[in-house]
């Protein structure tokens, strides 16, 4: 059981204490991709063997996180509507979906950076929405398609 978070921001709260292993081929994979995207590459979450641990509902909406593409953003309603499709629903709550995209134990890798609230707002990240914004600049989007992506009105 692993998870990739910004120091103190870890979801569900802090870990508990981890040795420090620098030999797992799977981290110096996660560590390859993290160079990767940071570096402008576009790397894919199916290229690392993910595995988080949480409930098939939370697995679902990391499924459905892994699916938004790069450089794009969605809404925590399109989410709901999608997950809602996929149980036979007519409907679900997007704030049941919000409370599964902010136990994402494997941030930027599982792109919960990509989830903005309605009318493309800029809302909820577990490490801030400076670091948020950062992520969707990096990744080359713009104020006129996040709301409050640069202009320093981002939401809490």
């Amino acid at each position: 059981e692993g998870q990739i978070y910004f120091g103190g921001a870890a979801p569900g709260g802090r870990p508990r204490a981890m040795a420090r292993r620098d030999d797992l081929p799977v981290l110096r994979a996660a560590a390859d991709w993290l160079d990767r995207y940071f570096a402008g590459g576009r790397p894919h979450p199916s290229e690392l063997p993910l595995c988080p641990a949480g409930s098939p509902f939370r697995q679902r909406v990391w499924r459905l996180l892994c699916r938004i593409p790069y450089g794009e953003v969605a809404t925590y309603g399109e989410l709901a509507k999608e997950a809602a499709r996929q149980l036979g629903r007519e409907a679900m709550s997007p704030q049941a979906v919000g409370g599964a995209v902010g136990r994402n134990p494997i941030s930027i890798i599982i792109p919960c950076h990509r989830v903005v609230g309605a009318g493309g707002s800029l809302t909820g990240y577990a490490a801030g929405l400076e670091r948020k914004a950062a992520l969707l600049r990096l990744e080359g989007l713009t104020p006129a398609r996040v709301a409050g992506l640069d202009t320093g009105t981002e939401k809490q």
